[in-house]
């Protein structure tokens, strides 16, 4: 627990000055549009929350060091293979000015770089046919490179509002510590935990009252690492189902695809370009807002953080068989279909404006 409490307090402490001395670099780090399609605070806010996991992570290979030096030289290895996802995020998030290509490209790079540096690799998805593709290394590279980029896209897709990102990651992590302890596997474990620990220390400056946004650069950095623990836990550990990572990471996951479905397919535009239609958004619009009863710009950071429990409860559908099953990929696929399925039927609803009746809140009385 040690690793959890250090990559806490540091990511606590970090945030803290950040946002304390906001005033020093708000024109350059803050989000100042307030008015685009997926922008939902009322003031603007610094998107520089990654920096806080990236200083915590350097405190984690320094603790290592000492502890466990044996673990260093991987610990290093990966946050290093980590920094063109993490500085292609970052680079937006000042000048946002960095197209999504340019960004999904270099994290690619880095999902490359964890291949040939770490071992990091796909060879098996437990599916006949593609598993036999996987055993050439070109394939492989490209399989494991490109699904890497995808799960950093994936997380900063996920990102929208206070608080639903951080938490979503922080459920995966522990789904992935959990079983790296079961396992033994101390380099994962203190990956994950000392990951959780930092996302967890960002969470309390994040939710619910926004002082600091993740930005590009954490989401990208945190879906790098949890990409990487997915893979290196198929590749070091034969026993675990391929299944398991994926139902860990659904929710990401499946946003990412039907988005790209929905905007290529149904829509007829790039994947890139932004949109206010996710789910998370159609909770925001369908739900929340009528939920609070007013449009007011005031009660705007009161909107956005209660969207995200909604879609931390739909993460934990998932999160939770898939750490009570990561041996039996029959009962992961199931529950990846249940997921699926639930997914689409709630989104349509939604669409539809045929909202389930469990999740409408009453509605507030105005103040």
């Amino acid at each position: 627990m040690l690793y959890v409490l250090v990559a806490f307090l540091v990511s606590l402490i970090s945030t803290l000055l950040i946002v304390r001395y906001r005033s020093w670099h708000d024109g350059l780090t803050a989000d100042h549009d307030l008015e685009g399609v997926q922008k939902y605070h009322s003031a603007p806010v610094p998107r520089i929350g990654g920096l806080s996991l990236l200083i915590a992570s350097g405190v984690t290979c320094a603790l290592v060091a000492v502890r466990e030096p044996d673990v260093l030289p991987n610990m290093v290895l990966l946050i290093a293979a980590g920094m063109p996802a993490f500085l292609g995020g970052f680079a937006e998030d000042l000048t946002k000015q960095v197209r999504v290509l340019v960004r999904l490209g270099l994290a690619i790079l880095s999902g490359a770089a964890a291949y040939y540096f770490l071992g990091a690799a796909v060879t098996r998805v437990d599916i006949i046919g593609v598993d036999w593709l996987l055993q050439f290394g070109v394939v492989s590279l490209v399989f494991t490179s490109v699904a890497i980029g995808g799960a950093a896209n994936a997380i900063n897709i996920i990102d929208g509002y206070n608080g639903l990102a951080a938490v979503v990651s922080a459920m995966i992590l522990a789904g992935f510590a959990y079983v790296s302890f079961y396992l033994g596997d101390r380099f994962l474990l203190i990956v994950a935990l000392s990951t959780m620990g930092a996302v967890i220390g960002f969470l309390v400056w994040n939710y619910p009252h926004g002082h600091i946004f993740l930005g590009d650069g954490g989401a990208y950095f945190l879906g790098f690492i949890i990409g990487e623990l997915s893979v290196l836990m198929l590749a070091r550990h034969p026993e675990v189902s391929a299944w398991f990572p994926l139902l860990l990471c659904i929710y990401p996951v499946f946003e990412t695809l039907f988005s790209i479905y929905r905007k290529k397919w149904l829509r007829g535009r790039s994947p890139g370009a932004p949109d206010g239609v996710h789910l998370h958004m159609l909770i925001y619009k369908r739900l929340v807002r009528w939920a609070i009863g007013s449009r007011e710009m005031r009660h705007q950071t009161q909107r956005n953080s209660m969207t995200s429990p909604y879609l931390w409860l739909l993460s934990s559908l998932a999160v939770i068989p898939a750490v009570l099953f990561w041996q039996q990929p029959y009962l992961l696929m199931l529950f990846t279909a249940v997921f699926s399925t639930t997914y689409v039927v709630l989104y349509r609803r939604l669409v539809l404006f045929r909202m389930p009746k469990w999740m409408i809140l009453k509605k507030k009385k105005r103040q």
